[in-house]
């Protein structure tokens, strides 16, 4: 297999290359291949470091670093978060973005190497970018022109005001771009089509099995970085069934550990309650000054320093004893409610009953 392609196995050759190949990927799966390991530590180390780098380079072939590709995307697919897709496809892009930048400066011949052009040919940018003569004495031009729609496709304003449209040198259709800002609008677009189509629907159920092993792990390690739910509102029947049951133990007057006291606040503030929400659903059972001094702090940090604890960590408090199995479906109190509330058929919120 072509060692570029396992460099950058979201180019179009790579994907050729995997279809050529003729894998089967549920007996690759199911054959304890190593490129399931080198699959899942893509993926680990996506949602872990934000790189898909190899920590041992030189134990993977061309093809287990190729064929780990299609694999990674199944197991971000059994994943089934937004924040799985973003971070896999973020730290595809870095790591694709570090290399090429180390291979356009290079000239020694690897077969291995990309160029700018390749690049630019494969995000149909070619016909869209041209570039300046480079100064005098430069190696290579520093300077280049792109059509103002590639440059809108690409750009995100919320780098910086430097690349809204009004504070950009524009003329003839066409945005002037220094070199490391195409490098940086290349691996916007390198990010873009990894994340395109994932989650997939459809994993074959015999792949699914295979790897459910391989997706338990790495719904835990996703799991402790979850920051905050998208969601504001409160439906305490649809809370997972450690939280129902604590916050059930707090009404009635019990007194929990101050590990469970703190999931269930950080639990109810991530979910968009306010301090005196959060007196009333507990039926004054918690000391109002310690619910307002913990919700202060949760809300300085925005929720993103103490984020609910995942439901291992629940589990170590004594919390979670994993009732109905839910650990299987989601690893985070966060995620499992948003499901449920997916799923709820017009669920009312307790601040309106």
């Amino acid at each position: 297999m072509d060692p570029l392609d396992a460099r950058y196995p979201f180019l179009s050759s790579a994907r050729r290359a995997v279809r050529e190949a003729g894998v089967d990927l549920a007996t690759l799966v199911g054959s304890s291949d190593p490129v399931v390991d080198r699959a899942g530590e893509r993926v680990e180390r996506a949602l872990l470091e934000g790189t898909t780098d190899s920590e041992t380079p030189r134990e993977w072939s061309a093809r287990e670093e190729l064929l780990s590709y299609p694999v990674a995307r199944i197991l971000v697919s059994l994943l089934d978060a937004d924040a799985a897709v973003e971070k896999y496809a973020v730290a595809e892009a870095t790591t694709a973005y570090d290399r090429f930048r180390t291979d356009v400066r290079s000239d020694d011949g690897r077969a291995d190497r990309v160029d700018l052009g390749t690049l630019l040919r494969e995000f149909d940018l070619a016909g869209r970018c041209r570039s300046e003569p480079p100064s005098r004495g430069a190696p290579e031009p520093q300077w280049f022109r792109l059509g103002v729609g590639a440059y809108l496709d690409l750009a995100d304003p919320s780098w910086s005001d430097d690349w809204r449209l009004v504070n950009r040198e524009l003329a003839d259709g066409e945005v002037r771009v220094e070199r490391e800002e195409l490098h940086r609008l290349l691996r916007a677009a390198i990010r873009a089509r990894v994340a395109e189509g994932l989650p997939f629907d459809g994993v074959d159920d015999d792949i699914a099995a295979e790897l459910e092993r391989e997706v338990a792990d790495l719904r835990e390690l996703l799991a402790d970085r979850t920051a905050t739910a998208d969601v504001d509102s409160v439906v305490p029947e649809l809370f997972p069934p450690c939280l129902a049951d604590l916050l059930e133990r707090v009404r009635g007057g019990e007194s929990v550990s101050p590990p469970a006291r703190f999931a269930l606040l950080s639990f109810l503030v991530a979910v968009g309650m306010e301090t005196e929400g959060v007196v009333g659903i507990t039926d004054d059972s918690l000391d109002p000054t310690t619910v307002a001094e913990t919700v202060d702090t949760l809300r300085d940090r925005g929720g993103s320093q103490y984020p609910p604890p995942s439901c291992a960590t629940l589990a170590s408090y004594g919390v979670c004893e994993n009732r109905e199995d839910h650990r299987a479906v989601a690893a985070h109190p966060l995620d499992y409610y948003e499901r449920q509330l997916r799923d709820a058929d017009d669920p009312m919120d307790w601040r309106e009953r």
